[in-house]
């Protein structure tokens, strides 16, 4: 803190210190002196600056060799002295000026003095603050004609430090230092300059011109090693001189003749007149400079040394646009090139500059750049398709940067290049061409859809907003695999769209669509895109433009586009191997491990041939499978572009997605789904659901049509099961009608559209079964509390056999025994007498039956379906086909689920299918066994003891000898057995078997066969599945009969030995009991644990 603020007392204790270094220069005294400065205030100093400068300006005039610790000493005391101080004297700031850059000088040479880094980082600095200590316009004065020799020794001198020095602390201090030497820094000290001085001053600068750019030019384009911060200083240094000196405004205001200054001869020979000439030959080499550290920049892997470029390009763009013409493409090229950045900051910038320029209307209202531009535009033009051929993928990304770069900077000027045939033809060809897909990809054409549960997922996921936008599957083109490359020609051909003559475009791209099979995918995707611009979705557009189509006019051309897509021709493409079915067929017969794999699996179910077999083949379904997908992408897109004005294009548009929708090609299916959901946004429905409900009369009647006419229209089941899986049940009346012609047609052509019909039978019990889940949950209420009043009833007597009072009241086990007479009777066969005792309890139905005894109660709609396809199912259960009969299984199943809550309807129904089923179960191929097996299960879950006698007569003997001879097998086998189709029947039997006991309450003879069957599988050496299986059918007989399971698993293995409670007793003797450890112990063990638990 400053002790002495008189200028009295602070020369009292300078005097000393300042007459002893005159006396003695030694690096101490200096030292001493700077160390006294510190306790004198500002204001004091101020008033004492040139005393105390004397001593210390006197060392360095000094003649003689001097130490350069001394040097450095006496510059930084100066520097200190002159940051606290203002110069208020020309001589003073030209003679320290002077000085402080003769510390450097070699007399003997133009370069630098060979002195240590910190004397020259210490000359550095004083002459930076020596600038900045200059009293208003007392700065000027260093800039005179006759100072031009002092000025282009120091600007010699600092650009030699920043290009030879090492230390990057120099060459920042240098550059900066130059920066203020040319008065281009941003500090507000320096006074403002009029329209005279300016001039003045451009003048002076044009003759260091020359030196300064070429040197700050090599400086640039110098190592990377050199640090990012000096290249951005030096590339500020290097476009603020040379839109200083080469500014338009300035320069239009210079005279054509050259002015004679009162200097000497030698002198003014250094000063440059800036005319016209001069400008030109300035303005061509500087052109060569600034394509060179364009070059080198914009490829710079440090992102603010790019950011700093784009300043570049702002600022020579803004100023010298006329001066520097020639330089113009290499800037716009430059600003371009870095709009698609991977930097986000330099995006921002560089979008930030093109919106300045687009907004003050730079390029586009002047001819000179639109010339430039459009000229540049046609060179890349004709260039494209050789480019698109022969770069890399990087190569291609920064051509295609370009060329969306210009088409944004000329913005509606784009119709100059269009309207050129050639040019157009050239743009047009590199697009097709770098948008050719790779089409050979097996796994297109493998990945099938089996099952109906795709979309309807799809459609509960969207049951409330915000809507999810499918995206299909990535897309592979044969010319480039960067993914940022595709986005690049998404956004060009927007900006076409945007911008160009979209009738033009449109109509020269559908006519390359319809020319060649070869351009029609590529041509498709660029549609969708010119549409998408046409609308201005996701366009980054930098001009507002008049000439964009009208929703009329976009209109007419989207209905023309989605005729063109939506034709026989376009539409119904080949997308599988017709043979494909039969080789499968015949693969299904055999229970090798592609058989089976593809069982699990059933999304490829496709068998694989040889890649000869499929190599004629296999590019054109691919090829087709992408045109499809491609033109659905498109319907989804015009969607967008209209909004909810497509809700009038849906008749001709709805009814083919959802014909897609249901395809057997995955990819397709997925593709027409996201359709579905981008119609749904832009049409303002709220799911598919919503969708398909409000224009189910329009596809309902268009279906019924095409069922008469299945010969022509062979994909109408398809629409019909796509809608079931996105509807809800209040689709159920208008369809009830089409549901009976799917019948009739079934009954007309089983023998040949058998599949599809059955697919679209399964789709609409399914959805029944979700539609209406009710019936199911009332039912399996009512057999839980008999199973629960029955279970309570056999506890209750074991725990009565225990010493426990008996608590379960008479009337209880009355009825108890008489629902179990009833239901033997049933079991056995005898339905019409369980009818009479039913009927007996209730009265009130029996006068209700009185009173209309002629009448027969209508069922309700789902129940009607459900059994007019049971009965139709019943009678193809036997179909010679093998697909036939696993569908018709499938779709049985989910008959039995509907029909569940009405008996009457259900049982007579089981008893017609109970042959059929018993021949699928004992006598056909693996396949249908494991179907037929489930759909035991599920009538077992549903009829319960309607089937007990049937199944112990006619199924249980042979599935028991089935496990008990297949079992030394398994026990046998490695681990491959796990993947064989007979380990899968034993697993599913084993699964299933547990709970058709439970469901079926089979009684002891029955539990015995159930047991001996399933004991083998508990032993260690089958596969650990197997055991947990059988594990699980014992877990289910102990809540069947515990006891009897209790002494089968005791007699295998005892782990207690019983000792009578009293010696009277006889003893109990198993025949587990002290028998060693076996083979069966531990799963033994694990089972008796869970009985006592």
């Amino acid at each position: 803190m400053a002790v002495f603020d008189s200028p009295q007392e602070a020369f009292g204790i300078l005097r000393p210190v300042c007459v002893q270094l005159t006396k003695t220069q030694t690096a101490e005294n200096v030292e001493h002196l700077q160390s006294k400065l510190h306790v004198v205030s500002d204001s004091a100093l101020q008033d004492l600056q040139e005393y105390v400068l004397f001593p210390l300006r006197f060392t360095l005039k000094t003649p003689g060799t001097k130490k350069e610790s001394l040097v450095q000493r006496v510059v930084e005391c100066i520097t200190f002295v002159l940051s606290t101080t203002c110069i208020k004297k020309q001589d003073l700031l030209q003679e320290l000026f002077s000085e402080l850059c003769l510390c450097l000088s070699s007399p003997n040479s133009q370069q630098p003095a060979p002195v240590s880094e910190e004397l020259k980082l210490a000359v550095v600095q004083g002459l930076h603050t020596l600038m900045h200590s200059a009293y208003g316009d007392i700065i000027l004065s260093l800039y005179q004609p006759c100072t031009l020799p002092h000025l282009g020794f120091a600007i010699s001198l600092l650009l030699t430090l920043v290009e030879q020095e090492k230390s990057k602390q120099i060459k920042a201090s240098a550059l900066k230092c130059l920066q203020v030497l040319l008065l281009q820094c941003d500090c507000p000290d320096h006074p403002k300059l009029d329209d005279i001085e300016t001039k003045q001053l451009g003048d002076l600068f044009a003759s260091f011109l020359p030196g300064i750019s070429t040197t700050l030019t090599r400086i640039i384009t110098g190592d990377f090693k050199q640090g990012h911060m000096i290249i951005i200083s030096a590339l500020r240094v290097f476009y603020k001189t040379v839109s200083f000196i080469m500014a338009d405004e300035q320069l239009a205001r210079i005279p054509k003749d050259k002015e004679k200054p009162s200097i000497e001869p030698r002198v003014a020979e250094l000063i440059v007149h800036r005319d016209a000439n001069w400008i030109k030959n300035t303005g061509d080499k500087l052109t060569a400079l600034i394509e060179k550290i364009v070059e080198f920049v914009s490829v710079h892997p440090h992102w603010k040394t790019r950011i700093e470029l784009v300043e570049l390009v702002q600022d020579l763009l803004l100023n010298c646009k006329q001066s520097l013409l020639k330089s113009v493409s290499h800037l716009l090229k430059v600003l371009v090139g870095l709009v698609n950045d991977e930097n986000p900051d330099v995006q921002s910038k560089c979008n930030h500059v093109l919106k300045s320029f687009a907004d003050q209307r730079i390029v586009v209202e002047n001819r000179a750049l639109t010339d430039i531009l459009s000229e540049n535009l046609h060179s890349l033009a004709t260039a494209l398709p050789r480019l698109m051929s022969s770069q890399d993928d990087q190569g291609k990304y920064s051509t295609l940067i370009l060329l969306l770069g210009y088409l944004k900077l000329l913005g509606p000027k784009i119709n100059f290049v269009l309207h050129s045939v050639a040019h157009l033809h050239r743009l047009t060809k590199a697009l097709i061409q770098v948008l050719e897909l790779d089409v050979a990809d097996v796994k297109i054409v493998e990945e099938r859809r089996w099952g109906p549960d795709g979309l309807a997922e799809s459609s509960s996921s969207l049951s409330e907003p915000p809507l999810y936008n499918s995206k299909s599957q990535r897309r592979y083109f044969r010319f480039f695999t960067d993914e940022r490359i595709f986005l690049l020609l998404r956004q060009i051909c927007r900006m076409l769209g945007y911008y160009g003559d979209l009738y033009l475009l449109v109509d020269h791209f559908t006519e390359l669509y319809n020319e060649s099979v070869m351009y029609r995918k590529q041509a498709a995707m660029i549609l969708n895109e010119l549409i998408a611009g046409a609308a201005g979705i996701d366009v980054e557009a930098l001009h507002e433009t008049k000439s964009r189509a009208s929703p009329e006019e976009l209109k007419e051309i989207i209905m023309s586009i989605l005729e063109e897509y939506t034709s026989q021709k376009n539409w119904y493409l080949v997308t599988s191997n017709e043979a494909e079915g039969n080789r499968e067929d015949l693969t299904m017969k055999h229970s090798d491990l592609q058989a089976i794999t593809s069982g699990v699996h059933t999304c490829h179910l496709t068998p694989l041939p040889s890649s000869s077999e499929l190599s004629p083949t296999v590019c054109s379904m691919n090829s087709n499978i992408w045109q499809i997908c491609i033109q659905l992408e498109g319907i989804g897109c015009f969607a967008h572009a209209l909004g909810i004005e497509f809700r009038l294009l849906l008749m001709s548009a709805l009814y083919p997605v959802l014909e897609k929708a249901g395809d057997k090609t995955l990819l397709i299916s997925q593709v027409a789904t996201g359709t579905m959901i981008d119609i749904c946004q832009a049409c303002a429905y709220d799911s598919p659901r919503d969708l398909i409900n409000h224009n189910a009369d329009y596809l309902v009647n268009e279906i019924s049509l095409n069922l008469h006419q299945m010969a022509l229209c062979p994909h109408t089941p398809v629409v019909l099961e796509s809608m079931f899986q996105n509807s809800d049940a209040s689709l159920l009346p208008l369809v009830e009608d089409v549901i009976q012609d799917v019948l009739f047609s079934l009954d007309q052509l089983h023998d040949e559209r058998a599949a599809s019909f059955l697919s679209v039978l399964h789709t609409v019990l399914a959805a029944l079964a979700r539609w209406f889940p009710e019936a199911k949950d009332d039912k399996q209420l009512q057999k839980q509390n008999f199973r629960k009043e029955k279970y309570d009833l056999h506890q209750g007597s074991a725990t009565h056999g225990k010493g426990f009072a008996f608590t379960t009241p008479a009337e209880e086990i009355e009825r108890f025994l008489l629902d179990y007479l009833r239901n033997k009777d049933v079991a056995d066969g005898n339905v019409s007498d369980s009818d009479n005792e039913e009927e007996q309890p209730l009265p009130l139905e029996a006068e209700r039956n009185d009173v209309c005894p002629d009448v027969e109660a209508s069922l309700p709609v789902q129940t009607q379906i459900a059994k007019d396809v049971m009965e139709r199912c019943i009678h193809l259960l036997s179909d010679k086909d093998l697909k036939t009969r696993l569908k018709v299984l499938d779709v049985l199943e989910l008959c039995v689920t509907v029909l569940q809550s009405c008996e009457n309807q259900l049982l007579p129904m089981v008893h017609r299918a109970w042959l059929p089923l018993v021949h699928r179960l004992t006598n056909d191929d693996p396949l249908a066994v494991l179907r037929a097996f489930k759909l035991l299960c599920t009538l077992g879950n549903k009829c319960g003891d309607f089937l007990r006698n049937r199944f112990s007569k006619d199924i249980l003997p042979k599935l028991a000898g089935s496990l008990v001879t297949q079992a030394p097998v398994s026990a046998r086998a490695g681990p491959v057995y796990s993947h064989t189709l007979a380990f899968k029947l034993q697993l599913a039997v084993l699964q299933g078997l547990g709970s058709l006991c439970h469901e079926l309450d089979l009684g002891g003879g029955d539990l015995n066969k159930v047991a001996d069957a399933c004991l083998i599988y508990l032993s260690a050496k089958q596969p650990m599945k197997l055991q947990e299986a059988a594990r699980s059918v014992f877990l289910h007989l102990m809540k069947v009969d515990p006891d009897t399971t209790w002494f089968i698993l005791n007699e295998l293995h005892c782990p207690l030995l019983y000792e009578p409670p009293h010696p009277s007793l006889h003893p109990v003797s198993l025949s587990g009991m002290a028998k060693p450890r076996t083979e069966y112990t531990d799963n033994v063990l694990l089972l008796l644990a869970e009985l006592q638990g």
